[in-house]
Formats: structure tokens, sequence, C-alpha cells
């Protein structure tokens, strides 16, 4: 009785910091693709060459691995904050007493272990590039259920609301697969390229000039529809949260864009390397705030609308 009334003080003190939690959930995720970066850009992938243990007779690094060892075993253990944070989220959730939450917050939470699992085959398949890419991948989807939850937390569990006309809601949706396919482009060009995670690992044996080309076509795609996205949403008055989430994607795909054409053209340094793919994740993020600012969800019952903050129907749908 006492440790069950323990667990419901403690759900109750996570759900009133839910939204910080969810936050550091969602900067965990991210700030996984730069320590993932950081194990392959160091050649440290096989730093520890097995799994799960880190050794055949350690599950933690040793001195006789170096600092590969101490990079790659560092990396792994990141997957425990992000389990520690995932739980917290779930507990928090289920302090909130809404569904829409507690699925969210349990996605999340399975999806790490699956990381983790995957992480251990791209070792024990040596690194193969497709297996890491999938491994990236896999980021990209959690980054997208933790953002979920982030904003959700805010939200009502009512119908969504739109704020924009239909043909609008269709292009964010376009706009969202082609961010995606910019993504997945840029995780085969990786694959093709130099910086394997370690000497002896494959490449997926395509020619790099060609998977880049297309990479920067779909970027261009991508700049495109963004920028024609952010004038439709001023021609129809649509609300300003919307119009600023446009002007800020527009200004990262820039600067992310302006990082791979420098780091492709000074043969791929492993510092701009390093910042372009934490550029992927802004990039991510940044296309799912512009989502997510193109409807409302309204309280079930006037209770649940206290905490939220965004843009009401005091904007009306305006017509197509």
């Amino acid at each position: 009785m006492t440790s069950w009334l323990g667990a419901t003080r403690l759900a109750v003190r996570l759900g009133a910091i839910l939204r910080p939690l969810a936050l550091a959930s969602l900067v965990a995720n991210v700030a996984l693709i730069v320590t993932g970066a950081a194990v392959r850009l160091t050649n440290s992938g096989l730093g520890c060459p097995t799994w799960p243990r880190c050794t055949d007779d350690s599950y933690t690094t040793t001195a006789e691995m170096g600092v590969h060892g101490v990079i790659e075993f560092g990396n792994r253990l990141l997957t425990f904050v992000l389990v520690g944070l995932a739980v917290a989220c779930f507990l928090g959730a289920l302090a909130h007493r809404r569904r829409s939450l507690t699925v969210l917050s349990v996605a999340v939470a399975l999806g790490i272990p699956g990381q983790g699992v995957i992480g251990g085959i791209t070792v024990l398949t040596n690194l193969n590039p497709w297996v890491v890419g999938l491994h990236f991948i896999l980021s990209i989807a959690l980054i997208a259920g933790a953002y979920a939850f982030w904003r959700r937390i805010d939200e009502g569990d009512g119908e969504p609301v739109s704020l924009v006309p239909a043909p609008l809601r269709t292009l964010g949706r376009i706009t969202t697969l082609a961010s995606f396919a910019v993504i997945a482009a840029g995780v085969v060009v990786t694959g093709s390229g130099p910086h394997s995670g370690d000497q002896g690992a494959k490449r997926n044996g395509l020619d790099p000039a060609t998977i880049s080309q297309v990479h920067a076509d779909l970027v261009f795609l991508l700049i495109g529809l963004s920028v024609a996205f952010w004038y439709a949403l001023r021609a129809v008055n649509a609300p300003a949260t919307a119009i600023k989430a446009a002007a800020v994607l527009i200004a990262v795909e820039l600067a992310q864009g302006l990082i791979g054409f420098v780091q492709y053209f000074t043969h791929l340094p492993v510092i701009l390397v390093a910042a372009h793919m934490l550029g992927s994740g802004l990039v991510w993020t940044s296309t799912l705030s512009l989502l997510w600012s193109l409807r409302t969800r309204p309280a079930l019952t006037p209770d649940a609308a206290v905490a939220s903050d965004l843009p009401t129907t005091k904007h009306p749908v305006p017509t197509a």
C-alpha cells in the first residue's frame, strides 16, 4: 500500500512538470543523432566490438579499448537517459489521465529499446551502412513521437480544427514528405561516403557524386515548397504562428543547405559533418512545428483547456 501511494505521488509530481520532461525527451532524442555522429566521425563505431556487452567479458568499456571504447560506450549510456525520461513521461502522462498522452508516451518508450537493438545489430554486422541508416531513420521517428507528445500536452483531445484551407493542409503534408525524403537521401549519401565509423567498414557501393546530386535536388525542392508555403500562408491571412513556423523552417533549411554545400566542396571535414547531422534533426523538428501550426485541438471539457496556449478558433478558417 505504501509503495503504491509513493508511486502515485511520484506520478503526480512528474505530471506537474510533464511539459519540461517532454521537452527534455525531445532534446535528448535529437542529441542522440549528434552522439551517433561523434561515434561515426571518430571511427569509434566498433569501439565496443560486440553487443549487448562492450567486450566479451565486460558490459563497460575497458582501458584496453582506449578513447574509441569510451566514445562508443558513452553513446550507449545515452540510451539509459532516454529510457529514464521516457519512464518519467509515462508516469506523468498517467497522472494527467489522458489516453492520448499515455499512448504517445508508450510509443516513444517502446521505440528506445528498439533503437538499442538496431544499434546492436549495426555493431554485429560490422557497421553495415544500410543498418546504420535504419538506425538513423528510427531516430527521426522517435523525434516525431517525442515532438507529438510534447505538443499534445497543451492541446485538448477534441477533433482537430483546421486553421488554414484544405489545399494548404495538403501542401503541409507534401512538405513533410519532402523533408523526410531529404533526410532519407542524406542517409544514403552518408552510406556512400568516407566516414564509415571504422576503417574496415564497408560502404553501400553507390556513387557519392550521383547520390549527393539527388540529395541536393531534393533540398531545392524542399526549400521551394517551404517558400511557396510561406507566401501561401500570408496570402490567406493564416495565424501568425503558422507564418512564423514557415519562416523558421526556411531559415533552418538555408543554414543546413549552406553547411551541406560547404562540407561537400571541402571534402567532408568532421566538424561540418557533425553540424550537418545536428541540422537534420533541426530541419525535421522545424518541419513538424510547421505541420502542427496548421491546426489545433480543442479540449473536450472546459477544465482541460486551462493549460492550452495554442491558437484558438479566434482565427476563422479561411475559405478555399
